[in-house]
């Protein structure tokens, strides 16, 4: 496929974009903008935009990306418990503030991923007729692992996010999502400034 052909096809599709994709493409924007603020509202704002994506992910698209949308139910899920965790203080102090992980959280969180992503794609080959299941299981389980440690405020969670967008763009692009293709793109810049801009905060309260 070349250049013109790529370009074609993204102008054609993101011209037959749906009102879901374009109204969670807006709130996902939203909400990595309150992750890279550390504010709460990054999960009211991102619950809409997983609900959203998960039915897309399940219903709008032949074959479906099962992993990704189960992947966006497990983000509300999270979401929840991240929330609550975010606004939980202790003497006037946060519960969860900006940290590293030990490493003892560090390998938890890789074993984490490895483990999602074996479990993820040997579901998507043996029970579903998914015809990316390399992918599809990257993204998720890299998201599953990013989701975790962002939910304990670890600056970690940014790595394991710009793994996930890179994998997460051609798959969007091949799946004609193109209003997604754009938005992980985005998410990628996002992601590389909140992983600099936790590292500032985490040096300065620090301080």
């Amino acid at each position: 496929m070349d250049w013109q052909t790529i370009y074609n096809t993204f102008i054609s599709d993101l011209k037959a974009f749906t009102w879901p994709e374009a109204i969670s493409t807006i709130t996902q924007i939203a909400s990595v903008w309150y992750a890279r603020k550390n504010n709460v509202l990054v999960y009211p704002t991102g619950i809409i935009g997983v609900l959203l994506a998960a039915y897309i992910y399940f219903f709008l698209t032949h074959p479906p990306l099962y992993a990704d949308a189960s992947l966006n139910v497990y983000y509300f899920i999270m979401s929840v418990y991240g929330w609550y965790n975010w606004v939980q203080k202790k003497n006037e102090s946060y519960v969860y503030p900006i940290n590293w992980c030990s490493k003892k959280e560090l390998w938890f969180g890789i074993g984490f991923f490895l483990f999602f992503w074996l479990i993820i794609y040997v579901a998507l080959v043996k029970f579903t007729n998914s015809n990316t299941p390399v992918l599809d299981s990257l993204v998720s389980a890299s998201a599953v692992t990013a989701m975790w440690w962002m939910a304990k405020r670890k600056i970690e969670n940014w790595l394991a996010w710009i793994f996930s967008n890179i994998v997460a763009i051609p798959l969007n692009f091949y799946k004609h999502f193109m209003l997604f293709t754009l938005m992980y793109i985005l998410f990628l810049i996002m992601a590389w400034m909140g992983y600099r801009e936790w590292i500032k905060k985490y040096k300065h309260a620090a301080a």
